[in-house]
């Protein structure tokens, strides 16, 4: 081990760098992600470790099994890792492995598109962006062994708990505390917590539970971490020109007039609260919770999701980790 901790024989590989644009479902990652495609010099890549398929679960794209949700992935476990992510940081695409598990007319137009973009890409010497929420708790094993550019997204905990109770999505804390590795490394102090609550039907809870103990994480990660930095929704949506400017900086791209067009355009545009996906043939087949939006209307959507009562409660349950990023108990929103 060297002086600062780092093991000289597992260094960063030297594959071009790409960009990790990360942080829970529903905390604006896919807007993030389409924001940077925009400027032609990313390709990019819409959850590999979702272990739903699709997006999930495409050999073509990481060639490599993803056992759970927010799969952790560290140097004692990477061995299989480290040859996927470098296939896709480089650019490389399977087409043989993909055609072998996923052969449906819709997987072979996917096939198609990612294929392309790939291959595009890598003549044209562009990096690959993985827009990713579940790589979410594996940041810093993107930072540090790939070389990652790590933007991580943090929305206000009441937000982002109305958004997963008007999806009726639930958290499944057992995928977590399956994990040895992840409750060794990260989620130890919250291990108690975890299992009082593991399966509980308190949707609220388990929801602000799961806020709470990824976003404490992400915050002690950014402070050791240069390569991983936070960026909340709430800025981004408040003067999205002016922050997205700024975050191309930060992830080394170039800040374009067709960049500022498509960020105003995207950020502008009528909100439409019950509509959750855009399906799109523009540039390719694909499927991913971005849509157009007014970035500030959207902003009080939680209102119209939570009671007045849940809205103290979410609150109440994250304050601790809440006030890092937001201030005060009552969240600056």
């Amino acid at each position: 081990m060297t002086p600062d901790g780092s093991d000289p024989g597992r260094a960063a590989l030297p594959a071009r760098q790409g960009v990790l644009v990360t942080g829970l479902p529903r905390s604006g990652t896919s807007w993030v992600g389409k924001m940077l495609e925009a400027g032609r010099e990313v390709v990019y890549v819409n959850e590999p470790l979702n272990p739903q398929h699709p997006p999930g679960r495409s050999p073509g794209v990481l060639n490599a099994e993803v056992g759970y949700r927010f799969q952790y992935i560290c140097a004692d476990n990477d061995d299989a890792w480290v040859a996927a992510f470098t296939d896709m940081l480089k650019l490389r695409y399977r087409p043989v492995a993909e055609l072998r598990r996923n052969h449906a007319l819709y997987d072979v137009g996917r096939l198609g598109k990612y294929f392309t973009a790939f291959t595009v890409g890598r003549l044209r010497g562009r990096r690959a962006l993985i827009d990713d929420p579940y790589a979410v708790l594996s940041s810093a094993w993107f930072a540090e062994r790939l070389g990652c550019q790590v933007v991580a997204c943090v929305r206000h905990p009441v937000s982002f708990v109305g958004s997963w109770q008007r999806l009726g999505w639930q958290v499944s804390l057992h995928e977590l505390l399956n994990q040895p590795l992840l409750m060794r490394d990260l989620l130890g102090p919250y291990a108690g917590e975890m299992r009082a609550l593991a399966g509980s039907p308190d949707s609220v809870a388990t929801t602000a539970l799961l806020w709470r103990v990824t976003y404490a994480t992400l915050h002690d990660l950014a402070e050791r971490h240069s390569r991983v930095r936070l960026w909340r929704y709430e800025d981004l949506a408040t003067d999205p020109v002016a922050r997205f400017r700024d975050l191309y900086a930060e992830c080394g791209l170039t800040w374009t007039d067709r960049a500022r067009q498509r960020v105003i355009s995207a950020t502008m545009g009528r909100s439409n609260t019950e509509r959750t996906f855009e399906w799109s043939l523009r540039g390719g087949l694909s499927r991913t919770a971005f849509r157009p939006m007014d970035s500030r209307t959207a902003l009080g959507s939680y209102r119209d999701r939570l009671s007045p009562d849940q809205i103290e409660r979410v609150g109440e349950l994250t304050e601790d980790v809440a006030v890092r990023y937001y201030g005060a108990k009552e969240g600056s929103m």
